[in-house]
């Protein structure tokens, strides 16, 4: 019967492991997928394009007009323990974080602050499977 000394090895054997790093940057790319698809839902939201369209209200999320910003929004992997989401279109920035002539319309910090107790959650969940695979399912 393994006493709790075997526990805490096989628990840092596992932290020490390939299998935890991959955990991880599996767990925050869920993450990030939860964040650029809450960025772009925001976008779309109660918006309309076209000769309809009416541009958001200072402070809010823009609202989608041609679809290129939320067709840029992507997530990527970094490194073991860094997942980004970004916006590559012209004005995403400008739309983001304001201009001298515009007030800021952000739409992904706060789908960042949105979605962070779920994206916890999801490494969490992606290092606890992990475990319990790498400890031979227990």
């Amino acid at each position: 019967m393994a006493g709790p000394r075997d526990t805490i090895r096989n628990r840092m054997k596992f932290y020490r492991s390939a299998a935890f790093l991959q955990a991880v940057g599996e767990g925050l790319y869920a993450g990030a997928d939860l964040v650029r698809a809450e960025a772009s839902h925001s976008i779309t939201r109660g918006s309309a394009s076209g000769k309809r369209h009416v541009p958001s209200a200072p402070g809010l999320p823009p609202n989608n007009d041609t679809g290129v910003l939320k067709a840029h929004i992507t997530n990527e992997r970094v490194d073991a323990f860094t997942a980004r989401v970004t916006s590559n279109a012209p004005y995403a920035a400008a739309l983001e974080f304001g201009t001298s002539k515009m007030a800021a319309r952000p739409y992904l910090r706060p789908a960042r602050d949105k979605c962070r107790e779920r994206a916890e959650r999801e490494v969490v969940k992606a290092i606890e499977k992990a475990r319990r695979k790498f400890n031979g399912g227990s």
